[in-house]
């Protein structure tokens, strides 16, 4: 593993792209590692490489395969040990912010502009001395059962997270994809309880999935909903899989897709209106989805696998060798049962799983 790391270091000091993952369970890392600093963009999604996409779909790049050096090595898990140290909270005035922002959220569904609404907040942590290529291995070590990547372009930054969510797997005409919503703090007790609201989010997202699909596949099967974990957070997961019409486009496909109920709301296009508005922030790549397009890197044949960009940060540098910021991004499904406060503290939840990587050590 100390190969494709150390390939990185390099990449990052010329100024080149790169972007280096492991896939869910996986026990190997993969990367890919452009040769020249251009920004290329999708076009038609028939390009291979390695996607990036924003919430908006206005920035959709690419780390094309037929420019980069690709490598694949082993994953060596490494014993990580968490630094017991007392969190440090958001100040007040960002917490009736949100809370806020919440309450005009529930009050629009039940003013009838929406069913669901998936709103998010940023939270800047200063650090010194912030080892990157460190943070990565801690993402693949605290969290194996997630998508774990580290992605960097001079022209766009850095960015790097473990994503629960799958958005889209296709190998020829076959599909799978998940709906995942419902969020819970991992406790003591063994049996997980759903509430109301949380299993109306979940069906949201699941509804509106399959509605799309049915347009394009000759054939969907749904799973019945599970429970899974990711770090210490619970969801509700759903699977979904099937078979896609002849004529479909794997760029229909993706734009029917995202950006799903459980990162926008339901309908769409107003959830989606009524988030740019009112969030007073860019999300740029957050809640965007990324991953494998068309490649033939891991498999014999050719497949798409997209992940939606979830538990991840964004990086500012001031020099090459001191990291002084880290945005950390986090985001609530809210209904008309939500409860402002409680959602605070959800969002308090998941940015614990970033921070995680911050308190621990190998």
């Amino acid at each position: 593993m100390e190969i494709i790391l150390e390939k990185a270091k390099i990449q990052f000091g010329l100024n080149l792209p790169f972007v280096i993952y492991k896939k869910p369970n996986a026990t190997t890392i993969a990367g890919l590692f452009q040769k020249n600093d251009f920004l290329f963009e999708v076009i038609d999604f028939t390009e291979k490489g390695f996607v990036f996409a924003s919430f908006d779909g206005s920035q959709t790049y690419i780390i094309p395969e037929n420019q980069s050096e690709r490598i694949s090595v082993d994953y060596n898990e490494k014993e990580t040990e968490i630094i017991q140290k007392e969190s440090v909270l958001p100040n007040d005035s960002a917490r009736k912010y949100f809370e806020n922002l919440v309450s005009k959220g529930i009050q629009a569904i039940k003013n009838g502009e929406f069913s669901k609404v998936v709103l998010s907040r940023k939270e800047t942590v200063d650090l010194v001395d912030f080892d990157w290529i460190m943070a990565f291995e801690k993402l693949a070590n605290l969290y194996p059962s997630t998508f774990a990547y580290c992605f960097y372009h001079p022209k766009v930054g850095i960015w790097m997270g473990a994503t629960p969510e799958q958005l889209l797997k296709v190998n020829n005409n076959s599909f799978e994809t998940i709906a995942l919503a419902g969020t819970q703090k991992e406790t003591a007790s063994k049996e997980v309880i759903w509430h109301t609201k949380e299993k109306e989010e979940q069906q949201y997202v699941t509804d509106y999935i399959v509605a799309k699909l049915e347009k394009v596949a000759s054939e969907v099967l749904i799973s019945a909903p599970y429970s899974i974990k990711a770090g210490s957070i619970w969801h509700i997961k759903t699977e979904i899989s099937g078979v896609l019409n002849s004529g479909s486009s794997l760029q229909e496909i993706i734009q029917l897709l995202h950006p799903t109920p459980a990162v926008c709301g339901f309908p769409k296009d107003k959830s989606k209106a009524f988030i740019v508005e009112n969030e007073h922030y860019d999300r740029t790549f957050y809640t965007g989805y990324l991953g494998e397009l068309n490649s033939s890197f891991s498999a014999d044949r050719i497949s798409s696998h997209l992940f939606v960009n979830l538990r991840c940060m964004e990086i500012d540098f001031v020099s090459k060798h001191e990291i002084t910021k880290v945005n950390l991004y986090m985001g609530c499904g809210i209904t008309k049962d939500s409860v402002p406060e409680k959602e605070w503290e959800e969002s308090i939840n998941k940015s614990a799983t970033m921070k995680r990587i911050l308190d621990c050590r190998f």
